[in-house]
């Protein structure tokens, strides 16, 4: 493998064989998330991500209808497909809109035509045909990881068939690892119990401000399942060395208790040296499950930060602080 221009620690993924960067790029924002970006910002991101030393790279068919997915790939093309980790989702097919709008934006909340709708699909075909329309969106012939989305409302169906099937292809040699991405600890926590997940995708409920999702990581923990920590700035609250007026947590406004929250949070990170974003980055990688904190970046700039925040030098008094709070 070749040494990256800036080398980034890398974490065994549980039990899957697979070793992955302490920092993942999350390629949400590369799809034009709430507003457009031009195709060569996203192509520098990538790039500066690679050059950071980044090896791990998220996406999905449901990121600006297809849109991340393209422009990963494309951002990808001509690297040895062996040097870097994979992942994708699978629960929305991509359709041809019956009646399209112009914009995605209200509807899925991507700065996108409207010409493709997203289905949801948690059965054993449509994990198949989603993953193979993924291949052709990325131009790659494997992903290392394949994510069932945010099954909130088919926990069952993901049980009962999305998961097999993925499970299937694992042990077909087709994907190397099974995972299920959510933004909520409840489900993720039953379908470890009940199926042979490899791991977990976990956003925004083991942040700094936010740990809910304790239970369900010791959970995997004690079951050898890895966790990857994703939204470690619950959507923008902690992105920030000083956490705004108005600021954003979990796609709305902050109510105050949550703000004032990440403002004490702020000051505690303030007088221990270290910026509430690495701060924020920084503190998953503690828990022992988790292997890996996948973070959204749009553009070189943010790539940078969220580099420098990984590697920001932190002392244990800061943790002991900021735990109990």
């Amino acid at each position: 493998m070749t040494p990256p221009a800036h080398s980034m620690p890398t974490r065994p993924l549980g039990r899957t064989g697979l070793d992955v960067t302490v920092l993942g790029f999350g390629a949400g924002g590369i799809g034009n998330l709430g507003y457009a970006r031009p195709d060569r910002d996203a192509a520098q991101a990538v790039d500066a991500a690679w050059a950071a030393g980044i090896r791990l790279f998220d996406t999905a068919p449901h990121y600006g209808l297809g849109l991340s997915e393209r422009r990963l790939g494309e951002a990808l093309r001509g690297r040895s497909r062996d040097e870097y980790v994979l992942s994708t989702k699978v629960g929305r097919l991509l359709r041809p809109h019956p009646a399209p709008t112009g914009s995605d934006l209200a509807a899925g909340g991507f700065d996108v035509p409207d010409d493709l709708v997203r289905v949801w699909d948690f059965s054993a075909d449509g994990v198949r045909r989603s993953l193979e329309e993924s291949l052709v969106r990325l131009g790659v012939d494997r992903v290392d990881i394949v994510y069932v989305h945010d099954p909130d409302h088919a926990v069952d169906d993901a049980i009962r068939s999305a998961i097999p099937a993925l499970i299937a292809l694992r042990e077909q040699g087709v994907i190397g690892a099974v995972g299920v991405g959510m933004n909520q600890w409840q489900a993720p926590l039953r379908m470890v119990q009940e199926t042979d997940l490899d791991v977990v995708m976990l956003a925004g409920r083991y942040t700094l401000l936010d740990r809910s999702g304790e239970q369900l990581l010791d959970e995997c923990a004690r079951r050898g399942v890895a966790v990857v920590s994703a939204a470690p700035f619950n959507s923008g609250i902690l992105a920030r060395p000083w956490p705004p007026d108005g600021a954003n947590y979990d796609y709305g406004a902050a109510p105050d208790e949550v703000l004032q929250h990440a403002r004490r949070l702020a000051r505690t990170c303030q007088a221990h040296g270290v910026p509430l974003p690495a701060a924020a980055l920084q503190f998953p990688l503690r828990h022992p499950a988790v292997a890996t904190v996948v973070a959204g970046m749009r553009s070189a700039e943010q790539v940078a930060a969220a580099a420098g925040g990984i590697r920001a030098s932190a002392p244990d008094s800061l943790w002991q602080a900021a735990v109990g709070m």
